[in-house]
């Protein structure tokens, strides 16, 4: 992307140049924020599909190997833009830890808010001379309000709710520290000081997820990143990710991406080629 910013509104026009276009999976050098607000999209990310209907939000981090097929009914707004105009958001750190960041939007008046600030930002945007001071700060109000609407429909008691979050955000950025090592669960509900069994408890009411999945996860995103981004070889690889035998890490990766370490580098290098 040539521009830090840029955002378009997703109308019965665009809807059909997507389909017309029929674009393959693809990799983005930018961050990608989804509102949408009518009608629905079939997503592929990683080599996982999903699909998802009106509203929501999705956000597709850079690097991301990802496709969209747009429902005829498709409509909202597409948002995108470089890590440094908008660095280190919520969203973003979530990414490392989740293939894909799908937030149901509740019937609530949250929809037309959102609706509003992607307006009002596609009105400044299209302005002669655009202050992006003024963008930066509604597009962070924007994610912001996203992950709020992410919080309340976590299924937890009011009471326990924002004591859980921050549980679960602490238990993220421990994991990010220690990610590598060939840790499980135990390490990490004791560093935490909670017993195994609560820490499984937080982490699938906040994402739906057990303490291993998660683990996982945040192990294949970044065993991804190197098989794209690197040479190092899928041994390397494994052992750098806490997998001492490179037919585990391979049955793991397999298991999960239904292709090999190999396939997967062969086939998204031939995509970004």
């Amino acid at each position: 992307m040539e521009k830090q910013f840029h955002i378009f509104e997703i109308t019965e026009d665009v809807v059909k140049r997507i389909q017309e276009k029929a674009e393959g999976s693809h990799y983005h050098d930018f961050e990608e924020l989804i509102i949408v607000t009518d009608g629905g999209l079939e997503h592929y990310i990683d080599f996982n599909s999903e699909i998802v209907t009106a509203p929501f939000a999705s956000y597709v981090s850079m690097g991301k190997m990802h496709k969209i097929i747009a429902h005829d009914d498709l409509r909202g707004w597409v948002i995108n833009y470089m890590n440094e105009f908008l660095p280190d958001t919520k969203l973003n750190f979530y990414s490392n830890f989740f293939s894909t960041t799908n937030i149901p939007i509740g019937a609530n008046g949250c929809l037309l808010r959102f609706t509003s600030l992607c307006q009002i930002i596609n009105h400044e945007y299209n302005e002669e001379n655009p202050d992006f001071q003024i963008i930066r700060h509604l597009t962070a109000a924007l994610i912001s309000m996203i992950e709020a609407e992410r919080k309340r429909i976590i299924p937890i008691e009011k009471t326990e709710k924002a004591t859980q979050i921050e549980t679960f955000n602490t238990f993220l950025k421990i994991l990010e520290q220690n990610f590598r090592r060939d840790e499980g669960i135990a390490f990490y509900a004791d560093k935490m000081n909670m017993s195994e069994r609560n820490l499984n408890l937080i982490c699938k009411k906040n994402f739906q997820k057990s303490v291993s999945e998660i683990i996982e996860t945040r192990k294949l995103i970044e065993a991804k990143n190197l098989l794209i981004h690197t040479d190092k070889t899928v041994s390397e690889i494994g052992f750098e990710l806490g997998y001492n035998e490179k037919s585990y890490f391979t049955r793991v990766f397999r298991n999960k991406v239904s292709v090999t370490p190999t396939q997967f580098r062969e086939i998204t290098r031939e995509i970004i080629s």
